[in-house]
């Protein structure tokens, strides 16, 4: 039996765990907080459940990221409620863009962008439909050997051959798009509408139209189209749903066991050590880290691959060195518990103000609810509350490291922004708060331990900005820097298509499954709420 074992309980490795154990595979999971879910997770202060960073839960429906992984990992249900609206957008000009996953979102564009916009929209949702057809045959990209070009092109031709993009008529456009941004079908279009699609794209790619990659936006736009959910007990259900289901099929997941060295023998890994002194051999790793904490385990071992990434990560070096190149982002949170009696009857539970360009430093903020009827979730009567915005993460490094008093004063300054952009969505918030807790790249590093805090993969620019996950013999990679990239679905997605590469590479059959998925052109409006509810509900 391999032994495998995989660094990090998020999204990505706890699928790849979950699919492995359940083939027969030895597997260990190693985390090093007090529980799962990482960027992903929901944690506990005075009575609230928080949802740590990523609130918008998608992939769902029949056929979808979320579906494949249940079926591939044994998971008979996700603790998951199907939500419309997805969300709703607040633009500059104090309208408001409502995103519903059925046909009312036609009605909605048209009352919000023109007739002018419908194109767009035309364009996005047929380019999104072939993706994600595409994306879920889990073809293996980038292609690393011989044997993935073959795979690439059959699954490729099989793509084609169900109608792939209006089958060949569509070809020219479509590699047209693979070089271009967003912003190529905007051109023409009317200036709120590039507003809100840029707000959209900083939240789904990192990047907004004039940087985000044709094709990878397209289908980032597509999340609310495709249902969104909440989940009984926050995002972090997803993520002990699948730690359940690891020691379900016969593997360990560990809690309290950060990483401090990965030994290397021979060019491969036999080997995990922990800071609490324990060792976990092994035949194979799986890393659901960035980059950079990879390499910092590997240090001299690092693969070439990695060697550009084996700059000191925050705990090794002060004051911490950002690569001169990167363009990641980090985020500045702020968690509220506040007074239920605030928050309007049938008051959609996803928002995003954008308030100005540029769309960061709390220019635009991200609100998630929880929902009412989770009791679990906060206080009696209270309700708990996530917002987000986009950071950028050196200059929190430098006044961390070198003037405290002015990091503790731009924090602050910062809380106020937010709050005073959420309250565009929700009037009244600030009255209505018991608890204020902020949080900066500094606190997410902390917590879970990605360098300098970094969060949502590398802006997805070019489709090769994505990694292979294959990094050395016995080494692997998972997570948001691989391919299909960021989102909790698109993540888990990831970790299935992994695991799918590791059991080939040991010659090890997966469990099969008896559900295929369905085309991609079935949106939600198409299914009966059974069809779905069946899937997603305990």
């Amino acid at each position: 039996m391999k032994r495998i074992v995989v660094i990090g309980a998020g999204m990505g490795g706890l699928t790849a765990a979950a699919v492995m154990a359940r083939a027969g595979l030895d597997v260990t999971v190693l985390e090093a907080h007090i529980y799962p879910g990482g960027c992903a997770g929901t944690f506990y202060h005075q009575g609230y459940r928080f949802d740590a960073g990523a609130t918008l839960a998608g992939g769902f429906y029949p056929g979808g990221p979320l579906d494949l992984v249940a079926q591939a990992a044994g998971v008979t249900a996700w603790p998951a409620h199907a939500a419309n609206p997805a969300l709703v957008v607040h633009l500059p000009d104090g309208s408001t863009v409502t995103r519903w996953t059925d046909a009312r979102r036609w009605e909605e564009y048209g009352r919000a962008f023109g007739p002018q916009a419908e194109t767009f929209w035309r364009w996005q949702e047929r380019t999104a439909d072939a993706l994600w057809d595409l994306a879920l045959r889990t073809p293996p990209w980038p292609p690393q050997t011989f044997a993935d070009v073959l795979q690439v092109s059959q699954k490729g031709v099989g793509w084609l051959g169900r109608g792939g993009f209006e089958t060949y008529a569509g070809l020219p456009q479509l590699a047209a798009d693979a070089l271009r941004p967003v912003a190529a079908h905007l051109s023409h279009a009317p200036e709120r509408l590039r507003l809100f699609v840029d707000g959209q794209l900083l939240i789904a790619a990192q990047a907004a139209s004039g940087q985000a990659n044709a094709l990878y936006g397209a289908a980032a736009l597509d999340l609310p189209r495709r249902g969104v959910v909440h989940l009984a007990g926050g995002m972090g259900a997803l993520a002990e749903t699948l730690a359940q289901a690891v020691r379900r099929h016969g593997g360990q997941v560990h809690y309290r066991q950060e990483v401090r060295r990965i030994v290397i023998e021979r060019g491969r890994p036999v080997a995990v050590e922990t800071k609490r002194g324990k060792s976990f051999p092994a035949d194979g790793i799986v890393a659901n880290l960035t980059p950079w904490n990879l390499a910092a385990l590997l240090g001299e071992n690092a693969p070439s691959s990695l060697r550009s990434f084996a700059s000191p990560a925050p705990e090794q070096v002060s004051p911490p060195r950002l690569p001169a190149s990167f363009d990641g982002w980090g985020a500045f949170m702020v968690y509220v518990g506040l007074d239920g009696s605030a928050v309007p009857a049938d008051f959609p539970l996803h928002h995003q103000v954008i308030v100005r360009e540029p769309m960061a430093e709390g220019n635009t903020v991200f609100l998630s609810l929880s929902p009412g009827w989770d009791k679990n979730r906060a206080p009696a009567g209270q309700r708990a509350l996530t917002i987000s915005t986009h950071t950028g993460l050196r200059e929190w490094w430098r006044l961390f490291e070198n003037e405290r008093a002015a990091y503790e004063e731009r924090k602050a300054v910062y809380v106020e922004r937010i709050l005073a952009a959420a309250e565009t969505a929700l009037p009244g918030l600030r009255e209505a708060a018991h608890l204020i807790l902020p949080g900066t790249p500094v606190t997410f590093q902390r917590f879970t331990r990605r360098a300098w805090g970094w969060v949502g993969g590398f802006p997805q620019t070019s489709l090769f900005r994505t990694w292979a996950p294959r990094l050395a013999p016995g080494l692997w990679l998972v997570g948001d820097t691989i391919f299909p990239g960021q989102s909790t679905a698109a993540v888990a997605l990831g970790g299935l298509r992994l695991a799918r590469t590791v059991l080939s590479e040991l010659g090890v059959k997966a469990e099969a499954h008896t559900a295929s998925p369905v085309p991609l052109t079935r949106t939600v409006e198409n299914q009966k709420p059974s069809d779905v509810l069946s899937r997603i509900t305990q």
